[in-house]
């Protein structure tokens, strides 16, 4: 479980490709910190670490991971948004994240705003998956590369979230421009009640 308060941007050192599976070789500010077995999560999608040498540690995505999400878009080189498993009692900060990606959408535009930036993000319509819950709501919750994130201008298949300087400076939304793929979680909350509805 996590909250999409982003802690660190990590460098990939290093990709490998075992089978179907890739494995993601990364430089954390708090690499030495970190644990086999620990969760941690990348751009937003939730993984285990392997090893941990150092202040760099190595990971496993395998294939559906890789469908689902801009994981295999990844180069040497590229950063990825990081943030670590909520510990019990911590301040909920953003939003419920599960850390399980939905789907990818592309950024269309951004936009400087005062100071801020505007961006908008498309995603294929699908009327059964919203049917599921996997839309976004005016004002609701969305997670774009494991950042929680306020629902601006909703429509069928797209949306808009406001960046403030420090968002944009600490994670890897200074690298997102028009063309740009990233991974988005819809809000969980919103799939419950969907499924509720589903069965009334």
């Amino acid at each position: 479980m996590f909250s999409g308060i982003i802690e660190g941007m990590a460098t990939v050192v290093a990709i490998e490709k075992e089978q179907e599976n890739v494995n993601f070789t990364l430089r954390c500010p708090f690499g030495k910190e970190l644990k086999p077995a620990q969760s941690l999560a990348h751009n937003g999608v939730c993984l285990t670490i392997v090893t941990v040498e150092g202040d760099t540690y190595t990971t496993t995505a395998m294939r559906e991971t890789l469908e689902r999400s801009n994981l295999g878009d990844l180069k040497v080189g590229d950063e990825v948004n990081v943030e670590r498993a909520m510990a019990v009692g911590d301040r909920l900060d953003g939003h419920i994240v599960q850390g399980h990606v939905d789907e990818t959408a592309v950024c269309t535009s951004r936009e400087e705003a005062g100071g801020s930036y505007i961006y908008t993000f498309e995603y294929p319509l699908n009327q059964e998956m919203a049917r599921h819950g996997y839309f976004t709501v005016d004002k609701g919750s969305v997670t774009v590369n494991g950042v929680s994130l306020t629902v601006c201008n909703p429509t069928d298949n797209s949306f808009q979230v406001n960046i403030i300087p420090f968002t944009f400076e600490h994670t890897n939304f200074h690298a997102i421009e028009p063309g740009t793929r990233v991974n988005l979680e819809f809000d969980i909350l919103g799939k419950i009640l969907s499924r509720l509805n589903h069965f009334q």
